[in-house]
């Protein structure tokens, strides 16, 4: 049995997991609203407080979603209840971004011209907290791709705590 998949998924108070016949799980709590559709394979159970996910057999490919879809709905009831946050510091001089219109970024990364990002509606720059993981981590990993942090002296976008593999003899603030 997957050590992830047979994991129980605790409910905290305010917060509502639902499945339809669709198998669709929708949870429902105070950052908003999300669902999923789950695998026919797999089957969804809520039994009070508790959430379950259980898989029919042990076939290979019952085996591969049964942790995968455990992990989707209790990352679901985490960001529904108190939400995600990730934090990018820029490293470089005259490196800036600043909020251009109500939901656009405008970074000046050492480029000849700016670079402009749309946010979807559910991301709020200054608030850093959001309900749901896999946006957050994709708007994340693009604005990291604009300027990946260099090996010389650091200079780009990294996430906070991040390790920058430096070049050998290269020492910072050189």
């Amino acid at each position: 049995m997957s050590r992830i998949g047979k994991l129980p998924i605790a409910i905290p108070a305010g917060v509502t997991v639902t499945v339809s016949p669709e198998n669709v799980v929708t949870v429902k709590g105070p950052k908003g609203e999300l669902s999923q559709a789950v695998d026919p394979l797999i089957t969804v159970t809520v039994d009070g407080a508790v959430c379950h996910v259980t898989r029919p057999n042990d076939e290979k490919e019952a085996r591969a979603k049964h942790g995968l879809y455990r992990a989707l709905i209790h990352n679901m009831v985490v960001g529904c209840s108190e939400g995600y946050k990730k934090t990018l510091e820029l490293v470089g001089v005259g490196y800036r971004v600043e909020l251009a219109q109500p939901q656009v970024l405008n970074f000046s990364l050492g480029y000849t011209h700016p670079i402009y990002l749309g946010l979807p509606k559910e991301v709020k720059v200054e608030t850093k907290s959001e309900r749901d993981k896999q946006l957050l981590g994709q708007i994340c990993a693009k604005i990291r791709s604009f300027r990946k942090p260099e090996p010389y002296k650091g200079k780009g976008v990294k996430f906070q705590g991040e390790i920058v593999r430096r070049k050998a003899g290269k020492s910072a603030g050189k």
